[in-house]
């Protein structure tokens, strides 16, 4: 039901003014004998209240008008208070989610986009080994240094030539292209940017395994050494900073279905920051790293590993335990393995992270097996399809 309002008749019968009431304005002939209602005006008053805006003479009705019209319509300090309250709450709860989904998938675009531009610019170089001078040398006193040249032109005369670059830095001066001193690692820790292969990872220089009869009969090796090589860095014209570590001596693929080591495979691995030293400068984030193995028909591969390691899951399990962590996780081919391997001590470090899956499978012996990367001796061997291992999931 309709409530109705109260009203106040200021004319009685025959347009006589009652006791109380002041003279209304005049009216027309077809509204005499109407009741005029003073508590809420009619559109007729609101109309000649406007009119009255700008003029020097106002109405008391008008008056009357406008205070009744700002109490029906205005707020009161206390729901203004708990309007804002509500607002702050709400925007400390999303903001910070909104903005990081936001990162997120701007970083995912530029990571996508670099990967193509190296891809592209790796396929126009003739050979990626060769570059520079890499050698060891002893004075008449007995004193041993190192001769190298070699990441630094491999910038210059290689990698200038097919992608476009604004600045280089020699091993001195890294920071001048917008590489931060330190760095948040996959697993949380702070740790300083490493300027050379040895401080990169220790096993690319110097590893090695007894020689046992299985190993033998796979062809394998027993040992693995290589000089020490100094990164050199560049920006590129997107704005991304690159720290780059070379291996001139690097070989192509031959193919092995056995024990052999990887390290002599990677001919460049490049540890980007796609906002440079702007932050957050971590793993993951805006952080991440590309390595290129083979000197020709050379592969690029650039790895997002998730944080979790998953253990004892066999090679029919791992699609699968990857999949479940989310749609766009895999287990890693063999080369993003060799990727993952030489990240791992400074770039992504967990102390946990010694064994991976691959998706590679190869036929021995009449029995489909999985490649498998064993990150304490440092080498790719061939696993029992049916054995458990430690897998680290990446992001397509």
């Amino acid at each position: 039901m309709k409530k109705q309002r109260s009203v106040i008749t200021c004319t009685g019968g025959g347009g006589s003014l009652l006791s109380g009431c002041e003279a209304p304005a005049p009216v027309r002939a077809s509204e005499t004998g109407r009741a005029r209602n003073w508590t809420m005006p009619p559109l007729r008053l609101e109309r000649e209240c406007k009119e009255q805006a700008n003029s020097a003479t106002i109405d008391n009705r008008c008056v009357e008008f406008d205070r009744r019209e700002n109490q029906r319509c205005a707020f009161t300090m206390a729901e203004i208070l708990l309007s804002l309250t509500i607002i702050g709450v709400v925007a400390a709860i999303t903001l910070p989610s909104l903005t990081g989904n936001i990162n997120e998938r701007t970083w995912n675009t530029q990571r996508k986009a670099l990967y193509a531009r190296f891809s592209q610019a790796i396929a126009l170089m003739p050979a990626l080994n060769g570059y520079g001078t890499l050698r060891e040398s002893t004075d008449s006193a007995g004193s041993t240094s190192i001769e190298d040249t070699a990441a630094e032109t491999f910038i210059t005369s290689g990698l200038a030539k097919v992608l476009k670059i604004n600045n280089i830095c020699d091993s001195e001066h890294i920071e001048d292209c917008g590489i931060t001193s330190r760095y948040t690692t996959l697993y949380g820790q702070q740790k300083n940017t490493p300027a050379t292969m040895g401080e990169l990872n220790s096993a690319m220089l110097n590893v090695s395994y007894s020689l046992t009869s299985s190993i033998i009969a796979w062809g394998g090796d027993g040992s693995y050494s290589q000089l020490n090589t100094k990164a050199a860095a560049f920006e590129t014209q997107n704005g991304e900073s690159i720290l780059a570590f070379y291996n001139p001596n690097c070989v192509p693929d031959m193919q092995e279905n056995g024990y052999y080591w990887v390290q002599p495979k990677i001919c460049a691995n490049f540890v980007y920051d796609l906002n440079g030293n702007k932050g957050p400068n971590t793993v993951g984030k805006d952080i991440g790293f590309i390595t290129v193995l083979y000197p020709s028909d050379s592969v690029v591969v650039a790895p997002v590993p998730d944080r979790a390691i998953l253990t004892g899951v066999t090679a029919e399990e791992a699609p699968t335990a990857c999949t479940a962590i989310g749609e766009d996780y895999r287990i890693p081919t063999a080369d993003e393995l060799a990727s993952i391997f030489i990240n791992k001590t400074a770039i992504l470090e967990s102390p946990t992270l010694t064994i991976f899956s691959s998706t590679k499978r190869v036929m021995i012996s009449g029995e489909l097996t999985n490649w498998v990367m064993a990150g304490n001796g440092e080498y790719r061997h061939v696993g029992d399809g049916s054995a458990a291992w430690n897998v680290l999931c990446v992001k397509r």
